[in-house]
């Protein structure tokens, strides 16, 4: 019977080491994976136990790192050679289309019969279509690809945002456009690139001319929330929710890709802000927080 109860201790005590070096074992391939996937490196999972299943759970863990690592430089690579791509596309495109639009202004100088005009105009129009698709699929390659972060500055947003209602009220009267504006007195300075704050603005007063039913709404609060609202009534919640993706186009913005509130949400969050938007009783609402 006692040496029944010594044997047994035995076991217990043999039990009780190899759970605490798996423990230690399992927390060394924990440390190690948390620093390995915290730092661009080629290191793997070493461990210091020779138990085999802790061996080869570092190994199978080892090589599902070095697939990671692997998948990882593919997709980069991929992402940059597609940026890259796009950006020499549209840049090419960019001089041809220039091209089509000067010669068809000399043209319309010329003498023609009004089915001629007719039909030169409608060329026109869609050149200029092209041209701005262009613009803005070269400008937003140009962003994907930049790597430095902007300079940033304190900036008065009153001041930008009443620059860039300045700059585009013309076009929103001309539409019928009469914007209710509701800007705070109070001073909202925020430590923002300037540049990308009035790209932000302008995006949205476009976005207004886009949608708009007729009414924009305008307000600023002190504690930094901006809200642009406009009647939209060819909208729906679903076309909301992906407003702002790349390329998204909705029936009543044919003439958009979908780039202006894609740039907006990126110049937004690299300036520390949040941004969403809402659709209700055929009401649309942009809402930024810097």
């Amino acid at each position: 019977m006692l040496i029944a109860l010594c044997i047994c201790i035995v076991i217990i005590l043999l039990l009780l080491m190899k759970i605490i070096v798996m423990k230690r074992s399992a927390a060394e391939i924990a440390e190690k994976y948390k620093e390995i996937t915290s730092t661009d490196t080629n290191a793997i999972i070493g461990i210091k136990s020779r138990d085999k299943d802790m061996m080869r759970l570092a190994t199978e863990l080892n090589n599902t790192l070095v697939n990671v690592r692997s998948a990882y430089h593919r997709y980069s690579e991929g992402a940059m050679e597609m940026k890259m791509a796009i950006t020499n596309i549209s840049h090419d495109l960019r001089t041809p289309l220039t091209a089509i639009l000067g010669h068809l202004a000399l043209l319309k100088k010329e003498d023609k019969s009004p089915e001629v005009n007719k039909t030169l105009d409608i060329i026109e129009d869609r050149a200029q279509y092209m041209k701005k698709l262009t613009e803005e699929l070269f400008e937003y390659s140009v962003i994907l690809s930049s790597d430095g972060e902007a300079v940033k500055e304190k900036v008065l947003i009153n001041q930008v945002l009443e620059d860039s209602l300045m700059n585009h009220y013309a076009a929103l009267t001309q539409k019928g456009i009469e914007p209710e504006v509701d800007i705070t007195e109070e001073q909202v300075i925020r430590n923002v690139n300037r540049q990308q704050v009035d790209r932000i603005f302008s995006n949205l007063m476009s976005n207004a001319l886009k949608y708009s039913g007729g009414d924009l709404k305008i307000s600023l609060t002190p504690d930094g929330k901006v809200t642009f609202t406009n009647k939209a009534p060819g909208l729906t919640k679903l076309d909301v929710e992906k407003l702002f993706n790349r390329f998204y186009t909705v029936e009543s913005a044919r003439n958009s890709t979908g780039l202006g509130l894609a740039i907006v949400r990126k110049f937004v969050e690299e300036n520390g802000g949040k941004i969403e938007a809402s659709y209700e009783d055929e009401m649309l609402s942009i809402v930024i927080r810097f």
